[in-house]
């Protein structure tokens, strides 16, 4: 028997006399604390599952984490995890930013354990009978079942929160969510970014009512929440900047903004300021009227936006087939986009317009630099041949040297902002 692992026999049974064991009286782990002075112990139906136990209690108390005692809590994993998600609905529970959880991912924590989670067998384990293997067999069965791997990893998101929270308050000290594997979803759909001639098109057929708010998108790179909390007042012109200070959710209203970084200032282009002076004077929008909203307090409808654009861009399209026909060449369509891709599209000029990705960061809301290089490393200018000519050429001494001022670029295409 390995060490700190004893055999449980029942009363009766001959192995407690040293005979051959009858029983299932199960595996009892125990570990010394040091600090305390005195044992812990656990019983386990099991003898892996006792190793298992002891092994992270031992690791657990080098860490001066006191181990999980032998007190089990009493509730379910399904239990558990609908305190949990109540208490993130209270703001007795946070992440550990501090930040209250957004209402978003509190509906979307409802909904995998009340889909996903409530109707599997490991909801009805206790929680620290749950094991690796449970949340691994969760995750098979949902993969086979013909969800996507994404869907799945969301699934599993509420129980990842749950687990490091426990064990954040020392109320567990395993973490049976970690390691469990599922497969990458793949991004089969490349972003569509608009080249800023493309940009200045597409907005040129959009009616005048829904314009401004796609011009915003397409030049200030805002998220949808973004656009829909944005007040007049946020709109500072004598600075020529646009601040963001909130977001939208589509059934709490207002709400803070998506991380620290998500509020920010952001550069009010010349292309811009045209037609936000229009709309704003056109509206009568002022103070704290919503700029973009149906009312003053009431944001647009998503749908409404979405389906507008593209009931112009089809038309816009026919008109342009009809006159190709006529004129017998191929027509120029234009390509539809979602409001999501304006803001690939706005990052996407602020390269093209040479700024700096920390500059690009920040004007994108990002919370981490890789972020920013993750999404976008690939359209920055760095191929073997520019960077082989770019060495070449400093070192024969005809390039500046590092620091300092390098000559100006080419000017980027019509409608690209400056930095």
């Amino acid at each position: 028997m390995a060490t700190g692992i004893l055999k449980r026999h029942t009363s009766a049974c001959p192995g407690r006399d040293g005979g051959r064991c009858r029983c299932d009286g199960g595996y009892q782990g125990w570990v010394y604390l040091p600090r305390e002075r005195k044992k812990i112990y656990k019983t386990f139906p099991g003898e892996a599952e006792a190793k298992s136990w002891r092994r992270d209690a031992l690791a657990a108390a080098e860490r001066g984490v006191a181990p999980q005692p032998a007190r089990r809590d009493p509730r379910t994993l399904a239990a558990a995890l609908r305190e949990f998600i109540e208490g993130m609905k209270t703001g007795a529970v946070r992440p550990r930013s501090g930040r209250r959880y957004k209402p978003n991912t509190i509906r979307s924590y409802e909904r995998a354990l009340r889909v996903h989670i409530e109707p599997n067998a490991v909801a009805r384990l206790r929680v620290a009978e749950v094991r690796r293997r449970d949340l691994q067999r969760l995750a098979d069965d949902l993969l086979a079942s013909g969800l996507s791997p994404s869907s799945v990893s969301n699934t599993l998101n509420p129980v990842q929160a749950f687990y490091r929270w426990a064990i954040d308050r020392d109320d567990l000290t395993a973490n049976p969510s970690e390691g469990v594997r599922v497969p990458v979803a793949e991004d089969k759909r490349p972003k569509r970014i608009a080249t800023a001639s493309e940009a200045a098109a597409l907005l040129a057929v959009l009616p005048q009512e829904i314009r401004p708010v796609w011009a915003t998108a397409f030049y200030a790179g805002l998220r949808r929440g973004e656009l829909q909390a944005l007040r007049a007042c946020d709109i500072d012109l004598g600075a020529s900047l646009i601040r963001v200070e909130r977001g939208w959710d589509q059934e709490e209203g207002v709400i803070g903004p998506k991380s620290h970084t998500s509020r920010r200032s952001v550069p009010l282009l010349a292309l811009l300021r045209d037609h936000l002076d229009e709309h704003l004077l056109r509206t009568g929008c002022k103070g704290t009227d919503l700029v973009f909203g149906r009312t003053a307090t009431a944001a647009f409808v998503s749908s409404t936006i979405d389906n507008g654009a593209k009931r112009a861009w089809a038309a816009a399209n026919e008109r342009e087939g009809k006159a190709a026909e006529g004129d017998g060449r191929e027509p120029r369509l234009l390509a539809p986009l979602t409001m999501h891709e304006c803001r690939h599209t706005f990052a996407s000029l602020l390269i093209a317009a040479g700024t700096n990705p920390k500059a690009i960061q920040a004007f994108m809301g990002h919370s981490k630099i890789q972020t920013t290089f993750d999404t976008y490393g690939h359209l920055l200018p760095g191929s073997h041949d520019e960077v082989r000519a770019r060495m070449d050429a400093y070192l024969a001494g005809d390039d500046p040297a590092p620091g300092a001022p390098a000559a100006a670029d080419p000017a980027p295409a019509d409608g690209a902002p400056m930095a």
